[in-house]
């Protein structure tokens, strides 16, 4: 694949780790690449970043087709860029188009255009403790007409985002609401994916439990409101009794995502020689373990946490509290592993990490 390199006239004041946020500023340049039937994927370029001219009757707004991933770039102590597992982000990307009849993008020109992007704005990594370079690509259907069909045209697009520490204060372990009422994914439909529909379903729920005072809501199955699924838009892992827990996740079907931090993290746990039991897990089942005293550790994982600790449950007028509100001695192991391999400060054995520049 070529690409073409338009390079801004002027370039946006790179601001301060220390004020980064997340997804709050974008680099000078995205990655844009066409699709039309009868012509394949064509046009390779990155250019300067600015608003995207649409039709109003473009598919994307009226039929949701679209979809997104999320990945990172980091840079080591040695001033090294550095991506972790972007071959997962290519693969996971194609699951997605096949479920929404979008056409599949090459794997090997999904991974050329991150590293591509990522070399000219390389500037834009930060080096600060904590932060990162997040990466969103995205595909939208772009053909102008009504009409409930899969689109005979489409864009695929990178933005670049510098991100800060995504905890203020630390790795603070956070309060879960249990939902019982909505869900988010249901068995057949897109859970498995990463589609827009699945985050904007979550909204109500999402901004009831904030008013209440959590953090994020913890999702159960779709038919018995029974299983654990998702904790927000993480997968989510179970300590109990020495044993590893966590909801099945199908690259082809199913309600859960497969997360690349959760196929990370199953791998590592394997390593460390601890069972990990992938499948379903009643809410009934936790909630008594916690009472039993055997809910060692319950943390959520994704690209822009890594992980998240989780220190209260509640459901149904009952809490499970976790390790006295501290996060847990194998979730620390989990956090600085994975962050040291991203960031260079730990040896990669695994060859998760790809340089860049």
């Amino acid at each position: 694949m070529e690409i073409t390199i338009t390079r801004a006239t002027s370039q946006k004041p790179i601001p301060e780790s220390s004020t980064l946020g997340f997804g709050r500023y974008f680099t000078d340049h995205m990655f844009i690449m066409d699709y039309e039937e009868g012509n394949g994927w064509h046009n390779a370029r990155i250019v300067p970043y600015a608003p995207l001219m649409l039709d109003p009757a473009a598919a994307v707004f009226h039929y949701a087709q679209e979809c997104f991933e999320g990945l990172k770039a980091y840079r080591t102590d040695a001033g090294r860029v550095q991506l972790f597992r972007p071959d997962c982000n290519a693969r996971r990307l194609n699951c997605t188009h096949r479920r929404l009849c979008i056409p599949e993008l090459p794997e090997d020109d999904f991974l050329h255009a991150v590293k591509a992007l990522v070399e000219v704005e390389q500037a834009w990594v930060p080096g600060a403790e904590g932060t990162s370079l997040y990466i969103r690509p995205f595909t939208i259907a772009t053909m102008a007409r009504l009409g409930v069909h899969a689109s005979s045209s489409y864009q695929f697009l990178i933005i670049c985002s510098p991100s800060g520490a995504y905890y203020a204060a630390g790795l603070e372990p956070i309060k879960i609401y249990v939902e019982d009422t909505y869900v988010r994914a249901c068995p057949g439909g897109t859970g498995y994916i990463k589609c827009g529909g699945n985050y904007a379903v979550s909204l109500l729920a999402a901004q009831k439990a904030e008013a209440d005072g959590y953090s994020q809501v913890l999702w159960l199955d779709s038919q018995e409101r029974k299983y654990v699924e998702e904790v927000g838009a993480m997968n989510i892992f179970f300590k109990v009794d020495g044993k590893v827990y966590t909801a099945k996740a199908d690259d082809n079907d199913g309600t859960v995502l497969p997360g690349v931090t959760r196929r990370s993290i199953i791998e590592l746990l394997k390593d460390w020689d601890y069972e990990v039991i992938e499948g379903r897990l009643a809410i009934g089942d936790i909630m008594q373990a916690a009472e039993d005293g055997l809910l060692e550790e319950v943390f959520g994982s994704g690209t822009a946490a890594v992980i998240s600790p989780i220190k209260q449950l509640d459901y149904r007028n009952q809490s499970a509290f976790i390790n006295q509100g501290q996060i847990g001695p194998l979730t620390q192991k989990l956090y600085d592993t994975l962050t040291g391999i991203q960031w260079g400060r730990l040896p990669d054995p695994k060859g998760w990490t790809v340089p860049v520049c």
